[in-house]
């Protein structure tokens, strides 16, 4: 599946994407892609939150995805306080060696001149990653403006994923830019969408930063008050590039990560507070998180020899984990065909397979589905099969009559058959990956 349905590249951006992103590795799928996106979504999140401490309430979403702080999407980010001291609902002066209001105070110095409400903080206890968000309005509309701390191993997978550009197959942006700044820190500047089927004009800018001295900054915006759910306020976010830029760069953050109480290596994943009842190895909606990861370019390796006679490859990825996909062209036309592989999915039998599910002689359930494509592309189809073993490996394989989800069909139907899916997605070959 894209990189939203396993993502959170970019569902991912801050995690083992943030590719922060993408989306909600945006939860906006249907049953099918949905439940095994939310497994992959649950390990991003799992990875994310060992990373920086955990943090009850934060969500995966975006492209490279941004994080869904609380009190995001409510209008005005605001957030209740249990205990301690608050200049504001959701800023306490008591929750760290670097409060909340320190840091929202140093958010709001490095924007330009305007107004600011709807402000909420945290600082750099261990209850989760420091951050900041206001509404800010410099005359031509209100807009979100967010910031994320978090401590990261600079030279890591996750770290350079963090600052890798998206692939433009699973993602549709505008502009994206990488760099290497003179001192070593890693830099992306995103200029994209909030929804990856554009259904609504919210945009999403922000700028990524990883540290050789083993920190990262993020810095979000929208063209809206909210991420989400909220109406458009002015045609883009209110922060340059360049502006974005100068804010994540500013070296007052390392001492604001430097007070991280937890770091990396010591946090290990921590239960989300409304998980606390639930076994660590079994995440809400099911599937094991203690089940292995299977690497993408041994799927990609298998999808390919799986691939019928005729079609020529001509693009492909498979560095996502429990994911790859190929686009194919057998001269009609581009059709992109995607495949995840996700042992330890026997506990949503239930909820991925209904009354129009079959069952093989060897117990492996079987349901083919015909749809629309999910990200705007205009007269996209999406013909999937998902299968799920007895032994909880789950294979799913969709292909489309079209290049990438988010641009017009290129062809009237894919490149491959139902019969085609079916045969790649119930090939015992898949159980050597599982």
């Amino acid at each position: 599946m894209p990189q939203e349905q396993h993502e959170v590249p970019f569902e991912g951006r801050l995690g083992d994407a943030l590719r922060r992103v993408g989306g909600d590795f945006e939860t906006d799928h249907q049953a099918l892609v949905g439940a095994g996106a939310e497994r992959g979504r649950r390990l991003l999140f799992r990875r994310r939150a060992a990373m920086l401490g955990g943090v009850a309430g934060i969500a995966l979403v975006g492209v490279g995805g941004a994080l869904l702080l609380p009190g995001a999407g409510d209008g005005g980010g605001k957030q209740s306080v249990a205990a301690g001291r608050s200049t504001e609902a959701g800023v306490r002066d008591d929750d760290g060696a670097v409060p909340g209001t320190e840091i929202v105070r140093r958010l709001k110095e490095m924007l330009p001149d305007g107004k600011i409400r709807g402000e909420s903080a945290r600082g750099t206890s261990a209850d989760g990653p420091p951050y900041a968000q206001v509404v800010y309005d410099d005359g031509r509309g209100a807009a979100a403006v967010q910031l994320v701390l978090g401590r990261i191993e600079a030279d890591s997978e996750e770290a350079r994923r963090l600052t890798d550009c998206p692939d433009r197959t699973l993602v549709a942006y505008d502009s994206c830019e990488e760099s290497t700044l003179p001192g070593g820190a890693r830099l992306m500047l995103f200029q994209g969408y909030e929804y990856p089927d554009r259904r609504v004009d919210t945009k999403n800018w922000y700028a990524q930063l990883v540290d050789p001295a083993g920190y990262e900054v993020s810095v979000m915006e929208w063209n809206a008050e909210a991420q989400k759910d909220a109406p458009v306020t002015r045609p883009e976010p209110p922060l340059s590039l360049a502006a974005l830029k100068r804010i994540v760069r500013d070296p007052g953050w390392r001492a604001v990560a430097d007070a991280i109480t937890e770091k990396p290596e010591e946090a290990g994943p921590q239960e989300d507070q409304g998980e606390k009842e639930e076994s660590s190895t079994v995440p809400p909606g099911g599937g094991s998180l203690d089940a292995p990861v299977v690497e993408g370019q041994a799927i990609h390796k298998t999808l390919v020899s799986l691939l019928p006679g005729g079609v020529d490859i001509v693009g492909e990825d498979s560095q996502v984990s429990d994911f790859a996909y190929v686009v194919l062209d057998d001269g009609e036309g581009r059709s992109l065909v995607q495949i995840n592989v996700q042992p330890g999915m026997a506990d949503l039998a239930d909820s991925l397979f209904g009354a129009d599910a079959g069952t093989l002689p060897d117990g492996t359930k079987v349901v083919e589905r015909k749809q629309p494509g999910e990200k705007g592309g205009e007269e996209v189809v999406m013909w999937t099969v998902d299968t799920l073993r007895t032994d909880g490996l789950r294979v799913v394989v969709s292909a489309f009559n079209s290049g990438a989800q988010h641009t017009a069909a290129t062809r009237e139907t894919p490149a491959l058959t139902m019969a085609q899916l079916r045969e790649i997605a119930v090939s015992e070959r898949w159980k050597s990956l599982g």
